[in-house]
């Protein structure tokens, strides 16, 4: 027999196939595809998760009317009715202004206020003629300005007219120790000249602006002849009579007798960049400056923040001034907090300053002979 292997057995063989690899581009392509479609999933269950606790629970809705209220006091005041509704907001709006007239109406006690009858001069042998603090909370950071004699205060005005100034030139222009920004304006677009004032502006006990009548009720701020904090609802009328000598227009007021009268966070108004004003027994003023809008540094406060503190400080009368973009110190011609604006110091229509010797301080009448209803605030 021969041991030679047949070549041809009669059977075939199968040659061996193989499935084609996938490239590593089309797994890649299916890994991110299937981790889309995960990421969509979480994030829609946790939206409505969140939407759920946001709408529906007092926490979430709680948050969402303290958004709301910052908002409100922002150039966006119309973005508050996507978180709120546009009736709410307006119901809103008009409760807050609702609330000031009541604080307003809180009359107070003048002999709470002692102001020292010594020459400033006496006085700033006693003290500095200013103090500066540094204040804190949870989510913000400002400086506290204390003037010792309350009547070395100013309403100050930009120097030229059609356009308003920054507090740190007025500070330089006038020979002033300080400078903190005052009342409101008109701001069209939000980008307004800084040249219109809202409601009333006095100065060396004369009403350099009025927007209405003598006898139009506005939410005022001011210093009277004495030396005491007025600060409520008055015409301009009622300002004269009562020998008020530096006045702006703008609310709250929110402390009176030594009583805070917002009793919750909820009432604060939101948390922004803040400019307030206070007095204490003995006659000194406090403004405090609050930065916002600046997460790494302060968010801002809310006015029950501020309160908290001029209580603490000993404030028996408190009043809210123009914040914002708007908030600003000057110390010896240099900014000393953080104002939130991006573009820099706003240009504004009034200012408090502070000064060695107020009654030489030469400011005039920059809207003397204008009629108010001919000025347009947005010509630069």
């Amino acid at each position: 027999m021969s041991s030679r292997v047949p070549s041809n057995t009669g059977v075939q063989a199968k040659p061996l196939v193989s499935r084609p690899k996938k490239s590593a581009r089309k797994r890649r392509s299916s890994a991110l595809l299937t981790l889309f479609y995960y990421t969509v999933f979480f994030l829609l269950l946790f939206g409505t998760a969140f939407s759920c606790w946001f709408f529906l629970t007092k926490p979430g809705s709680d948050l969402r009317f303290m958004m709301a209220d910052t908002l409100i006091t922002t150039q966006h005041r119309h973005w508050a009715q996507y978180l709120i509704g546009q009736e709410e907001l307006e119901k809103r709006v008009n409760r807050y202004w609702a609330q000031f007239d009541v604080y307003s109406e809180v009359k107070d006690k003048e002999e709470l206020v002692n102001v020292e009858e010594k020459p400033a001069a006496v006085v700033q042998a006693q003290k500095p003629a200013i103090e500066i603090e540094d204040i804190q909370g949870t989510n913000f950071k400002g400086k506290l300005l204390i003037v010792h004699d309350p009547k070395m205060l100013r309403i100050a005005v930009p120097g030229t007219a059609g356009k308003g100034e920054k507090v740190s030139s007025m500070v330089k222009r006038l020979g002033a120790k300080a400078g903190v920004n005052a009342g409101g304006f008109v701001d069209p677009e939000w980008k307004g000249n800084g040249f219109q004032p809202t409601g009333l502006v006095m100065s060396g006990g004369k009403i350099f602006y009025n927007d209405g009548s003598m006898n139009t009720s506005n939410h005022i701020v001011g210093i009277d002849k004495e030396g005491r904090m007025v600060a409520g609802k008055y015409t301009p009328k009622q300002l004269m009579d009562m020998g008020v000598q530096e006045a702006v227009t703008f609310a709250p007021k929110f402390i009176v007798n030594g009583v805070g009268m917002i009793k919750n966070q909820a009432d604060g108004w939101g948390i922004a960049p803040r400019t307030a004003m206070a007095q204490k027994a003995d006659g000194t003023i406090m403004f405090a400056i609050i930065d916002g809008r600046q997460p790494a540094h302060s968010i801002g406060a809310t006015l029950y923040d501020i309160q908290n503190i001029f209580l603490e400080h000993g404030a028996v009368t408190a009043a809210n001034l123009d914040g914002g973009s708007s908030s600003v110190l000057v110390v010896d011609d240099k900014i000393v907090n953080k104002p939130s604006s991006e573009y820099g110091e706003r240009y504004l229509p009034t200012a408090w300053l502070v000064f060695e010797e107020p009654e030489n301080a030469r400011i005039t009448n920059i809207w003397q002979g204008l009629d108010p209803a001919k000025i347009d605030p947005s010509k630069w």
